[in-house]
């Protein structure tokens, strides 16, 4: 049994919910799939000691209103089906077919986790996967904690920390002082921006903020004791409990490509009413390209209300518009540099799900061959985190690597295949018995 919705809103997010609230109005039978237990996404994450977010509370008590929206927490894609439908795999339904005339895709980024010697050790997590553990519920009241990488999200991280009761030794951002300055005096443009960055800092006396500055190492015992900085030259040490290290976001493409969708630098490609390539289907939010919580929500409006067939308000474009300036200036001021790019010694783990390390990868030319000689990517994260970190190894000096028969696109990921996401055994063998039964219909229809 197949069920159908007018629209399937995939990822309940600032996007997600945003879509499908202006969605709503239009009477159409919408579902909302996400696959944490409860809504929000990464920047409106609830936890036991946090509860809604204003603008998270006043979208879900308008979605709770509609009694033609659905909502399926805890649930994930794992599969595409014929004729416009889904596999997706529920914590409290088991396996569901899902079909729909139209689909918005909003679903969001993943943080890029670069590897260093030591980065598996416990007590080593991204910046957003520390923000993350704390909104969950994880206890760091007076540990020491390390916050590097890039990007706005360390501030969001040391905000998240120090709530937290956390001792914050210091942030290392890996862009130049004067990037980081320039970015500073250009939030004068947008003053929420402004009021916001003053709100995360607040307290920065005591606290080291170094710019031009990575994570060489992560030492110690059974867990992380210390880790190990570059500055220009040189390299501190500073004892820890912990150290949260992200070198920003990247878009989750992984339905969107499955799909067929067009990708441009990396993100699924829009017009100016979110729809993608590929027919029926939009995208909203940060999938499309990394902007913030602002942009996505606008996206999200503007997606749902062309997946509705509702008319669009032209200060919807021109919120857009300004949202989107925002995000090139965050994106020109946090470029990656050459330190943070860097390849870390080969005997350092890419592939913690197989243990394939850097220098068993570089044996290969492309990402496809390390995959099938080394297993790399094929485990429970399905290339997800070492995916990206490969390719931003291996991607541009692969140009370099001719003679092998590379080249810096031969280190991308490759078009995901089913399933996307691990899935019960039992899911999976209900859709093929599902595709039986339809084949034999087909047949007794012949």
């Amino acid at each position: 049994m197949t069920l159908h919705y007018d629209i399937v809103v995939v990822g309940a997010g600032p996007a997600g919910l945003s879509a499908a609230r202006s969605a709503a109005a239009s009477g159409a039978r919408i579902a909302v799939l996400d696959d944490n237990p409860r809504a929000g996404g990464q920047v409106w994450r609830q936890g036991p000691n946090r509860g809604e977010a204003a603008p998270l509370r006043d979208a879900l008590t308008s979605l709770a209103a509609c009694s033609n929206v659905t909502s399926w927490p805890s649930t994930r894609v794992i599969a595409l089906l014929p004729a416009k439908g889904l596999l997706i795999e529920s914590s409290e339904k088991g396996g569901v077919a899902l079909s729909y005339d139209r689909l918005i895709v909003a679903t969001g980024a993943r943080e890029r986790l670069l590897p260093f010697p030591g980065w598996t050790l416990p007590g080593v997590t991204g910046a957003g996967g520390l923000q993350a553990l704390i909104k969950g519920g994880l206890p760091v009241r007076g540990e020491r904690i390390v916050i590097a990488g890039s990007g706005p999200l360390l501030m969001a991280a040391l905000a998240t920390a120090r709530e937290a009761g956390a001792q914050a030794l210091a942030v290392v951002e890996q862009a130049s002082a004067t990037a980081v300055a320039r970015f500073g005096l250009a939030l004068a443009a947008t003053p929420s921006k402004l009021w916001q960055a003053a709100h995360l800092t607040r307290g920065f006396a005591g606290l080291r903020y170094w710019t031009g500055g990575v994570v060489r190492e992560a030492r110690g015992t059974g867990r992380v004791e210390e880790v190990v900085v570059r500055r220009g030259a040189r390299d501190v040490t500073l004892a820890c409990d912990r150290v949260a290290c992200g070198y920003g976001l990247v878009p989750n493409v992984t339905l969107a490509q499955a799909l067929g969708c067009k990708l441009a630098d990396g993100a699924i490609a829009v017009d100016e009413v979110q729809r993608t390539t590929v027919a029926g289907v939009f995208a909203a939010g940060e999938c499309t390209g990394i902007g913030g919580m602002e942009l996505a929500r606008i996206e999200g409006e503007l997606a749902g209300l062309a997946a509705s067939g509702a008319g669009i308000p032209s200060a919807l474009w021109r919120s857009r518009e300004r949202w989107t300036r925002f995000a090139g200036r965050v994106e020109r001021a946090f470029a990656l540099g050459a330190a943070a790019c860097a390849r870390p010694p080969a005997d350092t783990l890419l592939c913690r799900c197989e243990d394939v390390t850097f220098g068993e990868a570089a044996a290969h030319a492309t990402w496809r061959d390390a995959k099938l000689h080394t297993r790399c990517g094929m485990g429970a994260c399905l290339g997800r985190i070492c995916g990206t970190a490969a390719q931003t190894a291996f991607g541009g000096a692969a140009a370099g690597r001719a003679e092998h028969g590379g080249g810096a696109q031969g280190w991308d990921a490759a078009p995901p295949r089913p399933p996307f996401s691990p899935a019960k055994i039992a899911t999976l063998i209900a859709a093929a018995r599902d595709d039986a039964d339809d084949a034999d219909d087909d047949r007794a229809d012949l």
